[in-house]
């Protein structure tokens, strides 16, 4: 059976991600009604649709038999990939980060900057991060009460972060927070450089490449500098790295720095904001956090599984396999839905509730196997402050407005969580 169409156009419409509430649903009907079948929305090649954490699960693990960098790693148009590839030489992708790559490749790029990400070498940023986090708290202090935490501190504390790491200056913060934007929120109106709504999964590829541009321009010159005057920072580590003894090629260089600049803040952002929205939608969850700090942890899994900012990526078969009980064909497409995973009533129990003591929380957020976020860690570290600074002086939080979800099919999450608080 083909997925219905109604079910299939949710699934890939941005706006559909900005409301939650109708892709949760369309979700909840595949996972009852066809948890793994093929969609073929109208402008799309048909790809199978994976809706199931054990099955997502079962793709992940096994990384010889399902690529991420034969077709295109995110869900995109069938006039939208053929400009791509006339754009790239054949390639399906504009980037060739981590997330396009297969092995060999993949672990070779992966284990140049490893060593930046695991928790001993984080553990010399901690009071670094700390500091931070007590800037953005005081400035939130500062506002009086009321301000947008999206924007006011959850889109520009993990961004100072990563930027530090990384080695972009402060200065340049602003510009990294606005091209992100207009990366991941090419399809939302309030976003991205045209200012008009995008109703499928594409705005325009010439808008999005020369986002990708305008990165590549301004990393270029960091590059330049770094291996002329290398500092330790991540920067200096991909401008100086090699590959077999070889330097990196121009595009997965800029590649790295573009997956680090982005992808390093912006889902840290998502699941931040995400948290504390649900948090003053649930006034219970955050009387627990308050009388007993130790339930932070809960809190971080929780709210990644809760926002799940990344919400697929694409996998293509490289040979006829089966995956529960579903036979599909070599170069066939598969879309992982990592929503609908972490949604599913077979793992967790009450999944659409907001639970800072659910254990155990399996959440698929960062992904599984090879390709699990290289940040995971990081992002944990960055949330366990921040929350440890913020909840030593909120008393009290409640919404002040309606809370505004991007419209994305890719990475989505807040863009705006306007609330009232009391802090001393």
């Amino acid at each position: 059976m083909t997925i219905p169409s109604d079910i299939a156009q949710t699934i890939v419409d941005p706006r559909a991600y900005a409301d939650g509430k109708r892709v949760d649903d369309a979700f909840a009907w595949l996972r009852r009604e066809a948890p793994l079948d093929r969609a073929q929305p109208e402008g799309f090649d048909p790809f199978w649709v994976v809706t199931r954490h054990a099955d997502i699960l079962e793709v992940e693990r096994q990384n010889e038999l399902f690529h991420n960098g034969d077709r295109s790693t995110v869900l995109t148009t069938i006039d939208a990939d053929r400009k791509v590839r006339e754009m790239m030489g054949g390639s399906p992708h504009l980037v060739r980060s981590l997330v396009q790559m297969d092995n060999p490749d993949h672990m070779a790029y992966r284990r140049l900057t490893q060593g930046s990400f695991v928790p001993q070498n984080l553990r010399a940023l901690e009071s670094r991060i700390r500091e931070i986090a007590k800037g953005f708290v005081d400035r939130m202090a500062s506002h009086g009460g009321q301000c947008d935490f999206a924007r006011d501190v959850a889109f520009l504390y993990p961004l100072h972060v990563i930027m530090e790491v990384i080695g972009v200056p402060e200065s340049d913060e602003p510009r990294m927070l606005k091209l992100t934007q207009e990366l991941f929120g090419s399809a939302d109106p309030d976003l991205n450089r045209t200012g008009e709504e995008i109703q499928t999964t594409n705005a325009g590829v010439d808008t999005i490449q020369s986002v990708v541009m305008d990165f590549m321009l301004y990393f270029n010159a960091i590059t330049e500098d770094r291996r002329a005057n290398p500092r330790a920072d991540l920067a200096s580590v991909i401008a100086n790295g090699k590959i077999d003894g070889q330097p990196l090629g121009h595009l997965e260089a800029m590649s790295y720095y573009i997956i680090a600049a982005t992808a390093g803040h912006d889902t840290t952002s998502s699941t931040v904001s995400g948290a504390l929205w649900a948090l003053a939608e649930n006034p219970e969850q955050f009387a627990k956090l308050k009388a007993n700090p130790a339930l932070i942890p809960g809190l971080i899994e929780e709210s990644i599984r809760w926002v799940t900012p990344v919400k697929h990526f694409m996998r293509t078969a490289t040979a006829d396999a089966e995956v529960a009980g579903r036979k599909m064909a070599k170069g066939d497409w598969l879309m992982l839905s990592y929503p609908s995973g972490n949604r599913d009533e077979a793992v967790f129990a009450d999944p659409f509730k907001f639970d800072v003591e659910r254990t155990p929380n399996k959440h698929v957020a960062f992904g599984y196997g090879a390709h699990v976020c290289l940040g995971q860690h990081l992002a944990r570290m960055e949330m366990r402050i921040l929350w440890e600074e913020l909840f030593a002086r909120l008393e009290s939080v409640e919404l002040d407005g309606t809370p505004r979800n991007m419209s994305a099919s890719f990475v989505c999450g807040p863009k705006s969580v306007p609330i009232r608080f009391k802090m001393h």
